[in-house]
Parts: structure tokens; C-alpha cells; sequence
């Protein structure tokens, strides 16, 4: 059974990864500083969605989560609907996670195949996945803790070298200022943006793709309450303080990296992190952030395959996935989903590979994706509280006028995909998705679902 300190760092480990350390460059690309706005305004929403998913799992401490929560208040084939995209989610966070891992490898490894790492990354993933849930939870527990620390040694580090003026192998002085300040006034050139929203409001609004992909795989904390030791103490305070931490984490370290160093610099090539460090000038500090970085992914690739694996077998006992996704290893995984997830990974990779510039295609179908998941969420959230449901009193609690506000911010990222060319793809495969799950669930699901699901609910 997994511990308070493990379910904590379990929903830290899946959201502080890949979005900040590699996607945070799209997005400042896109919005400039106002990026850091983005993060709290995305940040704030998914702390709403936080609160719906806790309420529901501290009802109803199951397996499948918020896909049973959508079975029991909404239908079986809103449980559909929403385990299947969650399991998508997580494959399409997965995918950027592990294609992240082979560049921050060639930052040491130049020129090597990328398979070597890809190959390297899997076979840990499925040693971990196959083992017992507290070895998984110990595991997550140790990497996170790795890249928590490193964050806060960053910032303070940061903040160091702003203070104290530092000003060594970058072309503009670190300062607060630069948050603000016009490429041209910091300079000399003769650049017409700048400011704060450096690129307009089409930019700060055509960041949210990537900032709401950040935070996806937060809501793994749900899955986990199914396994946690004492699920009324421990999630309560894992979603109380998570969703400030994240906050602070991006907010503060972007806000930090931006003021070290030009937003209009740094490029997709490597993470900032690293590009920040390395043009500073500070002994070992890329390196060993690099090395952070990668714990980082590794860490949040453990959580999506964990995430993944348990809302398949959550689907599979609501007979609304194959019966084949049940069955557990004598160490109590579910085995064949483990094994599914990695060769998807492996797959994804591949197609990955082929395109250019495929994060930020990928990033954007997962955003579609976990957007998804979670107004499925404020959905059975909203449907649970105006059935009069509620009767027992918990300690995590979301109003119902707060459900309907986060519910209307998701939807307007939803219309955000439409505007932009990079997202627009996303959008419209997602909606594809949507109606091959609609078609699936009509003709080879609906039959039997409704009996396997009840039963499963009951218990």
C-alpha cells in the first residue's frame, strides 16, 4: 500500500517533468514572460479540478477513479470515454517524455542513436511497473525528491546570481527588469516587441496548449487513493499542498530563469535549464542539471505508465477494456498493461522520430486529451453535488459554482486549439478520437458494460 509521502510525491513526480523542464521553452517562445500569468491562471484551474476529483475520491476509493466516478454519475460510457482518454493521455505524455530523455542524453552523448537510450529508459520502466506497488511508490518517492531539491537549489541559486549581479556569458545583465523590458532597450537593435506580453495576446493565448500540458498527469492522485493506506488522511493533504508547490515551482523558476537570461534566447534545442546554466558560465551547473533533468523524466515516465496501467485495469473490471488487462503478476501488477504501455511508448517514439518539430503536435494531443479528463471530472463532479449525493461530509470540498467556472475554462482552451495552426491538428484528431471511442462503445462495449460496471461500482 503506498504512504502519505508516497501518494504526495507521486502526483508531484507526474506533473513536474517534461511540460517544465523541455516544454516550458515552447511556451515561452509563444507568450514571452507573460508565460508565468499563464501558469497561474492554468495553475489555479486544474486546482479547482484537484478539488472535484478528491471530493469524489475520498466517496469512492477505487481502482479505476474518476472513470468510475463518470460510470456512476454520468453513464457507462461516459466511464468509457474517460478512462480510454486518460490511458491516451498518459501514452501521449509518455511518448514526449521518453523522445525529451534521448535529447537531454545527447547534451552528454552527441551523435549517438537515440534507440539506445529509448531501449535503456523502457526496460527500467518495465522493471519498476512489474514490481510491488509500495517498490513503485519508494521509487517515485526517490526521484521526485531528486528533482524537487535540484528546483529549489535552482531558485536559490537564481536568485543568488540576481542579486549579487552576476553578469558573465550573456548578452543582457540578469535582472528583474527583463520580465519587462523591451528587446531593443536591452540591446540596442531595433526589435518592435517586448514588454511583459512580449508577443501580444495571441501569444499568452496560444501558450496554454503547452501550459496545461505541464500539469497533465496530476490527476494521477485519484488513481492512487484506490492504493493509499489511509486515503481520508493522506489525499486531503497531498491536494492541499501539491497544487501551491506546483505553482510555486513553475511560477518562481520561470519567473527566475526569464530574469537570468533573455526570453527571446532561449530555444527548443535543449532544455532552458541547461541553455541558461551553461551560457552563465557556472562550473558543473549544466551538468549536473542535466542529470536532474533526466531523473526528472524518468520519474515522470514511472507515474504515466503506473497512471495508465491502473486506469486500464480499473476498465477492464468495469468490463469496459479487454478482461486480458485484469490479470496481475503474483507481485499484485497489472502486467499486461504494463507490457501494452511500453510498446505504445516504443511505437510512438518511432513516429515521433519522423516528423520535425513533433513535440509540439504531441504536447498538444495530450493537452486535448487531459483537457478532456478532466471536464469529465467536473462533469460526474457537478452531477454528484446536484444529486444531493454529497451527504457525507469531506475534508476536501469544492463548491458547485467553482466546478462550473473551472468547467468553462477548459472548455475556452478546448476553442483555443481552433485559432492556432500548431494546435489545430491536435483538435481535429482529437475529435476523431472522440467518435471512434463513440463508435467502439456502440457496437462492441455497451452490451455488456452496464453489469460489470454496476457490480464493480456496488463494491
Amino acid at each position: 500500500m503506498l504512504s502519505l509521502r508516497h501518494i504526495m510525491f507521486i502526483a508531484l513526480g507526474s506533473a513536474i517533468g517534461t511540460g517544465l523542464f523541455y516544454g516550458s521553452a515552447s511556451a515561452i517562445q509563444a507568450a514571452g514572460p507573460s508565460v508565468v500569468l499563464a501558469y497561474m491562471i492554468g495553475g489555479a484551474a486544474v486546482f479547482m479540478v484537484m478539488r472535484a476529483m478528491g471530493e469524489l475520491a475520498l466517496a469512492h476509493p477505487v481502482a479505476g477513479a474518476f472513470s468510475e466516478y463518470a460510470t456512476r454519475y454520468l453513464g457507462p460510457w461516459a466511464g468509457f470515454v474517460t478512462g480510454w482518454s486518460y490511458a491516451l493521455e498518459m501514452a501521449l505524455v509518455a511518448i514526449a517524455d521518453v523522445s525529451a530523455f534521448a535529447i537531454y542524453m545527447q547534451f552528454w552523448f552527441p551523435g549517438t542513436p537515440s534507440w539506445i537510450w529509448i531501449v535503456s529508459v523502457l526496460l527500467i520502466l518495465l522493471a519498476v511497473n512489474l514490481t510491488k506497488v509500495k517498490a513503485f511508490g519508494e521509487t517515485e518517492f526517490w526521484f521526485t525528491l531528486i528533482k524537487v531539491s535540484a528546483i529549489i537549489a535552482m531558485i536559490c541559486g537564481g536568485l543568488a546570481l540576481l542579486l549579487l549581479g552576476i553578469h558573465t556569458h550573456t548578452e543582457v545583465a540578469p535582472s528583474v527588469t527583463n520580465l519587462w523590458a523591451l528587446p531593443d532597450a536591452a540591446h540596442g537593435g531595433g526589435g518592435t516587441q517586448g514588454g511583459f506580453f512580449a508577443n501580444g495576446w495571441q501569444g499568452f493565448l496560444a501558450c496554454f496548449t503547452v501550459v496545461m500540458f505541464a500539469f497533465g498527469g496530476i490527476e494521477t492522485i485519484g488513481i492512487a487513493a484506490g492504493e493509499a493506506k489511509n486515503p481520508r488522511v493522506s489525499i486531503p493533504k497531498a491536494i492541499r499542498t501539491v497544487p501551491f508547490r506546483i505553482l510555486l515551482f513553475y511560477v518562481l523558476t520561470l519567473s527566475i530563469i526569464m530574469s537570468l537570461y533573455p526570453w527571446y534566447s532561449v530555444s527548443k534545442s535543449n532544455s532552458p535549464f541547461v541553455q541558461i546554466f551553461s551560457s552563465l558560465g557556472v562550473p558543473f551547473a549544466a551538468d549536473i542539471l542535466n542529470a536532474v533533468i533526466i531523473t526528472a523524466a524518468i520519474s515522470a515516465l514511472n507515474a504515466d505508465v503506473y497512471g495508465a496501467g491502473r486506469m486500464l485495469y480499473g476498465l477492464a473490471q468495469q468490463g469496459l477494456a479487454p478482461r486480458a488487462f485484469s490479470r496481475l503478476s503474483k507481485n499484485g501488477a497489472p502486467w499486461m498493461t504494463t507490457i501494452m504501455m511500453v510498446l505504445v511508448l516504443a511505437v510512438g517514439v518511432i513516429m515521433n522520430a519522423l516528423f520535425e518539430d513533433a513535440f509540439v503536435v504531441v504536447a498538444s494531443l495530450a493537452t486535448f486529451a487531459t483537457v478532456l479528463v478532466w471536464v469529465m471530472i467536473l462533469l460526474s463532479h457537478i452531477a454528484y453535488k446536484r444529486g444531493g449525493h454529497d451527504t457525507q461530509v469531506q475534508p476536501v470540498r469544492l463548491p458547485l459554482w467553482a466546478s462550473y467556472a473551472a468547467l468553462a475554462f477548459m472548455l475556452a482552451v478546448v476553442v483555443l486549439f481552433a485559432f492556432f495552426e500548431d494546435t489545430r491538428l491536435a483538435l481535429v484528431t482529437g475529435l476523431v478520437w472522440c467518435l471512434l471511442l463513440g463508435a467502439y462503445y456502440a457496437f462492441a462495449v455497451r452490451g455488456s458494460a452496464g453489469a460489470s460496471s454496476a457490480q464493480s461500482l456496488k463494491s
